[in-house]
């Protein structure tokens, strides 16, 4: 990796505010009668989803001069984001279906991708008022209802308990598969990168994401898993990267804490 960019904490602490102004955007129209529009992909979109987008950009631009991708950005070919060493990548409103049910659990996701990997991610989930961030050197941590900010770190694997987080919207046949293979185990449904973070705080030991997923749904959780000690690799056990290929697509991954267990054995 090349050298990291300079002032990763105060760039952490910026993004963490201006997540939790877009937070403030996204609940204004919750606590409203909105509507649900469809994009070509059939994925839903509200105004939450943009307002936060343009309060974000705007934002970042304000703060540095490095690209911004954001899953509400016009599509930007990979012959000019492959010349990107640094760039903000951005899901605005992480986990619209659970906004759609009204079930809080979506989030803000901001992260800084450096060399292929997340140095900065920031997750907000602002209809729970909870957050987690973190950034390379400066460790993981969560915030919650505005208090004290306290450290969180991946706990040690117990086979004995072994505790999963999973998709409250996302199951196939593949994932039941790998679910029975991997033998007694609980499981805490969660939406959004909710998933990633609850891995990161040591309340689950593993969350297979059997299914596809974008770049910008992962990225920043997986920071805050990361600096928390834990691991996000694909199910060859390498870990996530981005924005190496055309598409903006991720392969199956895991998101796992203290543990050199090979999840890809149960597949």
């Amino acid at each position: 990796m090349s050298e990291l960019p300079a002032g990763l904490g105060n760039l952490m602490r910026q993004a963490r505010d201006i997540a939790r102004d877009a937070g403030a955007a996204i609940m204004e129209i919750y606590n409203s009668d909105f509507s649900v529009e469809h994009k070509a992909d059939d994925s839903p979109l509200t105004a939450a989803d943009m307002a936060a987008h343009h309060l974000i950009v705007d934002r970042l631009e304000k703060i540095s001069n490095w690209p911004i991708l954001s899953e509400e950005s016009k599509a930007i070919p990979f012959a000019e984001r492959s010349q990107w060493t640094t760039y903000w990548l951005v899901d605005p409103l992480d986990g619209t279906k659970e906004f759609v049910k009204r079930n809080d659990q979506f989030t803000v996701n901001i992260a800084l991708i450096h060399d292929h990997k997340p140095v900065l991610g920031v997750v907000y989930a602002p209809a729970l008022d909870l957050m987690y961030y973190a950034a390379v050197g400066e460790g993981a941590w969560r915030e919650a209802g505005g208090g004290k900010a306290e450290p969180i770190a991946c706990r040690e694997l117990d086979p004995d308990d072994l505790v999963l987080s999973s998709s409250k919207s996302h199951r196939n046949a593949d994932l039941e598969a790998f679910l029975e293979r991997i033998g007694p185990h609980q499981e805490t449904p969660m939406g959004s990168s909710l998933k990633f973070c609850i891995v990161a705080e040591g309340k689950a030991d593993l969350y297979p994401r059997i299914g596809l997923t974008s770049e910008w749904d992962t990225a920043a959780a997986q920071c805050v898993v990361e600096q928390a000690g834990g691991q996000v690799t694909t199910t060859d056990m390498k870990p996530l990267a981005y924005n190496t290929k055309d598409d903006l697509l991720n392969p199956w991954f895991f998101v796992f804490g203290k543990s050199s267990k090979d999840w890809s054995t149960f597949l």
